[in-house]
């Protein structure tokens, strides 16, 4: 059997952590023949990936954010396009990150192999003609969600839906009493787990916003813990921020204990992201936190066609998990939707209701998400080769 080689390209932590599966679901697909070159996180260097540059210079959020950023993006954009026309790979598998990923994807189609895009580009939430644009280069999308293939393959791209890796993240099978033993949290005490973000601005932008909401919190319950994962390039600034804060903050620098802390956790505060969908598994009442800069909120104002930032929501169209997005991102009204919580069980119940059902909904029956795409990435490398024989013989 010939030994693909298959490069791949993450941005951010989820990215990361879609791409880790992926390369190990290939690995196990072509009995460990399958090569890799790309760029990623800590978990695909895991599975064996020599990242071509750090992921972190990849992940901006935002549209006046990335501004500065522009020059050395493109620099960036130029060194990845140049690495795979000298490799030649069997397959190029962009992952999510679109306004990296998508580039270099336009810049080598057309040089002898198929581009996979993982995460459909959420034409659904804004710019719908872009389906119709990347069918230009893109010879097939995965689609993490279930309504989306209808939009691609209506621009005439070819899309599978894989169903969302987090149901494989085990984020429901956390231990909270461990956890709590483990870091000497009484039982009966409050633990609230703050989520900021993984992007430099985000933290910058909530973790102030985080801290007056617990000063409020902590008015009325006194014993309050807050516990905070985060990822580890930054570590040092949430450690920094959180040392201000008015309860005590225990900052996971590490992802290891992370699904032990949702199960230890009586409630969490969420920047928007995979992430609630990982809260979601676990069952944690949650509310989402989110600002940007103002200039990107309004502009996404006028660009955006959804009511919600939670997948959960966008799902059930309906709130189930409150949001609370720029103006109304303020401690009052965080602090107000965790006591609710805190106090109303049925509100709880509620939502871990909705929480369950939305769930069901990205989870399609048979393999898990990471052993559809592999074997949905070497089918479309398998009918590449087969179309360019085709040719070749004509």
């Amino acid at each position: 059997m010939h030994a693909p080689l298959i490069f791949l390209i993450a941005g951010e932590p989820s990215g990361d952590a879609l791409g880790a599966n992926l390369m190990a679901s290939l690995k196990k697909e072509t009995k460990g023949r399958a090569r890799f070159a790309g760029i990623g996180g800590p978990k695909m260097a895991a599975e064996g990936l020599e990242s071509l540059f750090p992921m972190e210079e990849l992940s901006v959020m935002g549209l006046f954010e990335i501004l500065p950023k522009i020059p050395r993006l493109r620099f960036l954009i130029n060194e990845t396009v140049s690495q795979i026309a000298t490799l030649r790979p069997d397959a190029l598998v962009t992952i999510d990150s679109p306004g990296f990923t998508l580039r270099v994807a336009k810049k080598v189609a057309g040089l002898g192999f198929p581009l996979v895009h993982y995460v459909a580009p959420s034409v659904w939430a804004w710019k719908p003609g872009r389906a119709k644009k990347i069918a230009r280069y893109l010879n097939h999308v995965l689609a993490l969600l279930p309504f989306e293939p209808s939009y691609m393959l209506r621009a005439g791209l070819s899309c599978t839906f894989v169903g969302h890796p987090v149901l494989e993240s085990g984020a429901d099978k956390g231990d909270g009493p461990a956890f709590r033993k483990r870091h000497d949290i009484p039982e009966n005490a409050k633990l609230i787990c703050m989520l900021p973000g993984s992007r430099k601005g985000e933290i910058q932008r909530l973790m102030p916003v985080y801290s007056e909401a617990l000063g409020l919190l902590k008015q009325r319950y006194p014993d309050l813990l807050a516990v905070v994962p985060c990822v580890e390039a930054l570590a040092s600034e949430v450690m920094a921020s959180a040392s201000q804060w008015p309860v005590p903050a225990l900052v996971l620098e590490t992802p290891d204990q992370k699904y032990d802390a949702f199960a230890a956790s009586d409630a969490a505060i969420a920047a928007s992201g995979t992430v609630t969908l990982e809260l979601s598994m676990a069952s944690v009442p949650t509310v989402v936190a989110y600002k940007v800069h103002p200039l990107t909120a309004w502009a996404v104002m006028k660009l955006v066609r959804v009511n919600f930032v939670s997948l959960i929501n966008i799902l059930l169209e309906r709130p189930a998990i409150p949001e609370y997005l720029q103006d109304r991102c303020v401690p009052g009204a965080l602090a107000s939707g965790i006591e609710e919580f805190f106090e109303d069980e049925e509100v709880r119940a509620t939502q871990a209701k909705a929480m369950a059902e939305g769930l069901d909904m990205i989870g399609p029956e048979g393999a898990p998400p990471s052993e559809r795409a592999a074997a949905a990435v070497m089918e479309v490398m398998k009918k590449f080769r087969k179309d360019q024989l085709g040719k070749d013989s004509e």
